[in-house]
């Protein structure tokens, strides 16, 4: 078992190890959107530190390759065929967006994380019932 220094991170851990799947998606876009809102805060201050730009954007890059690497292609059909495409198109908006330090493509890829992010809270806060026809086995006793 680990020892924290730091209850903010036992805390962190716990809520990661408890959340049903769609919570996890949700906790990855919420990631994804701060490192973004970090860079357009430095972006717009027009900073000489690129790396106050670099690095958050590259850590929102890794979270999307993350959604990326999750998607079920088998279960998913052509959502997650719809999601892949457009998780590639905005690793390349953040790429650009770094390389140029230019925010209006981060802007762009900024909105669309939280439009799909409130899809996502939808979905996560949504409990799926079973089918009264579904076959199975009641462990309640």
């Amino acid at each position: 078992m680990k020892q924290y220094t730091n209850p903010s991170s036992a805390y962190k851990e716990a809520r990661i190890r408890t959340a049903g799947q769609g919570q996890l998606i949700v906790m990855l876009y919420d990631e994804a959107i701060k490192q973004i809102d970090m860079a357009l805060l430095a972006l717009d201050a027009q900073t000489k530190k690129l790396d106050a730009i670099h690095n958050p954007l590259t850590k929102a890059q890794t979270v999307i390759t993350e959604l990326m690497v999750s998607l079920d292609f088998d279960k998913g059909g052509e959502v997650a065929k719809n999601l892949f495409n457009l998780y590639m198109f905005f690793n390349r908006q953040l790429m650009e967006g770094n390389v140029r330090k230019d925010a209006s493509p981060v802007r762009i890829v900024r909105n669309f994380l939280a439009q799909i992010r409130e899809s996502w809270v939808q979905i996560a806060n949504t409990r799926v019932q079973p089918a009264a026809s579904t076959p199975g086995v009641n462990i309640a006793g």
